[in-house]
């Protein structure tokens, strides 16, 4: 087991690697000044190349990359161009109130995906096993802004029973588990966890309905075990499934709820990528972008593990 978390481990490294060549790459790649955000047209020149420098845009781009790579190992992200505050703690409370929509959102998809599924495998072919079908299709095909403008009609604009923007009453941008800010949770919840529902739900299905083809399933039966101790051992079999597909749509709602955050006014890491691109804001954007693909990295690396711990054959690849 050691050695296999050694070698996953090392094999991040060149992940991890590649990741940040991308970020920097593909933001400096953009195109447009990321000073005209503070820059007025027709400021002097003299004015532009202070700042140039003061914010390292002077050098040449692999000079750069190393300056600000050493700077992210000593955990120092930079400073906003737009704003002029330190990054690191803007990005620390955004991806915080992103972690509660998206674990929310996740258990809530996972939660009805998992029983959707699991009752569609049971009964491969029969009406049930359609209707969640085209439940879960439906689901995936729905885009989340969509979505999400509907509901805010529906229940913030007609019913007025839940809020339609925010955190919190008053425009909080912080959390506190209190009934008011729960009833802000609603909404952006539901959005995104349509998309999850559906995927695990087909996944689900697929992986219960292989399983109950199988030979050994039919000799639990032979021994007369009834369909509850069967659906026990189903569950085991299809629970490293469940994990890895569950942590890989955690990983997405974390990178890509930034329609959904806009929509709500969640101050979250895609409402901050939002303003970001807006504003040109490039050290506020890189950091951001990165902060997601490392903490996505991560979650697959900690998904790897728990599935070898729940299926050990897993091991030998």
């Amino acid at each position: 087991m050691l050695n296999y978390v050694v070698r996953r481990v090392l094999y991040v490294l060149p992940i991890v690697f590649g990741v940040t060549v991308l970020v920097f790459a593909l933001v400096h790649l953009a195109p447009g000044d990321p000073l005209n955000a503070v820059v007025s047209p027709d400021a002097p020149a003299e004015a532009v190349e202070r700042l140039k420098a003061q914010y390292g845009f002077d050098r040449p781009l692999p000079v750069q990359y190393a300056y600000w790579v050493g700077n992210v190992l000593t955990g120092d992200l930079g400073v906003s161009v737009a704003t002029g505050r330190p990054i690191a703690p803007q990005i620390g409370t955004a991806v915080v109130n992103t972690l509660i929509l998206a674990v929310g959102a996740t258990l809530l998809g996972f939660t009805l995906g998992a029983v959707l599924g699991g009752i569609a495998g049971a009964f491969q072919g029969s009406w049930i096993d359609k209707v969640v079908t085209a439940i879960a299709v439906t689901g995936v095909s729905v885009p989340h802004y969509w979505l999400g403008i509907v509901l805010v009609i529906i229940f913030a604009v007609e019913l007025n029973t839940l809020p339609a923007m925010g955190m919190g009453p008053g425009g909080s941008s912080g959390w506190a588990w209190d009934v008011e800010h729960l009833r802000h949770l609603v909404l952006p919840v539901v959005t995104l966890s349509v998309i999850p529902m559906g995927i695990i739900a087909r996944t689900i299905r697929a992986a219960v309905a292989e399983v109950l083809s199988q030979e050994f399933i039919q000799g639990l039966r032979a021994r007369g075990l009834r369909t509850p101790g069967v659906m026990m051992h189903v569950v085991g079999n299809v629970a490293a499934t469940a994990l890895a597909v569950m942590g890989l749509q955690l990983g997405y709602l974390l990178g890509g709820s930034i329609l959904v955050e806009t929509v709500f006014a969640w101050p979250g890491t895609g409402f901050l990528l939002n303003d970001a691109i807006f504003k040109r804001d490039i050290p506020l954007l890189q950091s951001t972008i990165l902060v997601l693909a490392l903490f996505f990295v991560a979650l697959n690396l900690v998904v790897d593990l728990a599935q070898v711990l729940l299926d050990p054959r897993m091991r030998r690849g």
